[in-house]
């Protein structure tokens, strides 16, 4: 009985095996059997000119257009302060009134003494006028005659001197009255009612200051002041007919100045410490956003590039040395490495100086996928979507199933 159940058992064990093995050996013929698949896909930007304006951006500060420091050109006491500190103020308006009592007394006393010799310079000159009849029937000598004329011409001096006087005491009155020299905003006062002050004093009573328009002032390295002239020569960048540059304007906290500037004018000597120089910019301020001393960025137009090279950032890479590289598929569908050579970076591209041609096929997607001298499949490059649709295609096909 034991023996037949065991071989029973045996003959169960080899009919299951017989089954089993087929099968795992036509699985085992599937997975092993090698697919086919073409060359990578990658994807594609042809380069073409096109034409671009070239800007430069420069940090710098603002400053006012005019700037007045206001002082008294009289001593006294201040009586009264007739302006509200950081308020608008109109060229002539009255700042200050100082203390005119001394130099009224003094415009009075100047008065007079002109009223006095221009009296006695009518009863001098009725002398001489007398004198001139009488000499000449020899009733008076020539020497009074000669003291009558020198008196009327002292007293006529004394008259001119006079009103120069009057004139002086006059002006020292109007100085009493500080005004303001130019029209602007002005800032806080350094001193208040009842206290001295004198005639040309070093610290200014305010400051008034025109920020409508108002200056950008800006450094460039002149290196590339001359790449610029360069470009200018060689007619690589064109300006317009009036030779203008626009300037536009970034302020601190990255938002854009809604008007744009021209530039006034650049300064003719570079700083030897820094190799820069000076670039001033006008701004329109009617809304007064920008105020003095605020940091700011200007975006300068130097210029139009009408057959500028532009390839994407993602296509440009870099050697163990550093240089700029980019991958391009040729005419055959194998891929050749450029070194370039780049100019600087306009939004999220690179403007190629040199290693690109038109019609180049630069590489922007799949670039581990390709090595030099490789053959690639090359489809355009689908910006909107960020990637190009022949990555889909790339996939191996699936592996054939056995009956």
């Amino acid at each position: 009985m034991q023996i037949s159940r065991r071989i029973r058992m045996i003959v169960a064990v080899g009919a299951l095996a017989a089954i089993w093995i087929p099968a795992g050996c036509g699985q085992n013929s599937t997975a092993n059997k090698p697919t086919q698949a073409g060359p990578p896909a990658v994807a594609v930007v042809e380069i073409e000119p096109q034409s671009v304006t070239i800007t430069t951006e420069l940090n710098g500060r603002t400053s006012a257009y005019l700037v007045a420091e206001v002082r008294p050109q009289v001593g006294g006491i201040i009586q009264k302060r007739l302006f509200h500190e950081g308020a608008d103020v109109r060229a002539g308006d009255v700042l200050y009134q100082i203390d005119p009592a001394s130099y009224q007394a003094a415009y009075a006393s100047a008065s007079a003494a002109l009223a006095k010799a221009e009296a006695n310079v009518i009863s001098t000159r009725y002398r001489a006028e007398r004198y001139k009849e009488l000499v000449e029937i020899k009733a008076v000598s020539r020497q009074e005659y000669d003291d009558a004329a020198a008196a009327l011409k002292q007293a006529e001096a004394d008259i001119e001197a006079g009103k120069a006087a009057v004139e002086t005491a006059r002006i020292n009155l109007a100085y009493t009255r500080v005004t303001a020299p130019i029209a602007g905003r002005i800032g806080k006062s350094s001193v208040t009612e009842g206290a001295l002050v004198m005639a040309s004093q070093g610290a200014a009573l305010a400051t008034i200051q025109q920020i409508d328009p108002v200056y950008v002032d800006v450094t460039q390295s002149s290196a590339s002041l001359l790449r610029l002239q360069q470009s200018m020569t060689s007619g690589t960048l064109k300006r317009d007919s009036a030779n203008r540059a626009k300037v536009k304007l970034i302020l601190e906290d990255g938002t854009p100045y809604p008007l744009e500037g021209a530039l006034q004018f650049q300064d003719v000597t570079v700083d030897p410490t820094t190799g820069s120089y000076i670039l001033r910019i006008v701004f329109p301020n009617p809304k007064r956003i920008l105020l003095p001393g605020m940091f700011v960025r200007a975006i300068l137009e130097e210029g139009v590039n009408e057959q500028a090279l532009l390839v994407p950032q993602q296509g440009v890479s870099r050697d163990p040395k550093g240089n700029p590289t980019s991958l391009i598929v040729d005419a055959e569908g194998k891929v050749q490495q450029r070194m370039l050579t780049l100019d600087r970076a306009i939004g999220d591209k690179w403007l190629v100086s040199s290693g690109l041609s038109p019609g180049d096929r630069v590489i922007v997607e799949g670039v581990q996928k390709a090595k030099p001298g490789a053959s690639v499949k090359a489809v355009p490059f689908d910006a909107d979507r960020g990637k190009n649709s022949g990555e889909s295609k790339n996939t191996a096909p699936p592996a054939a199933k056995s009956n």
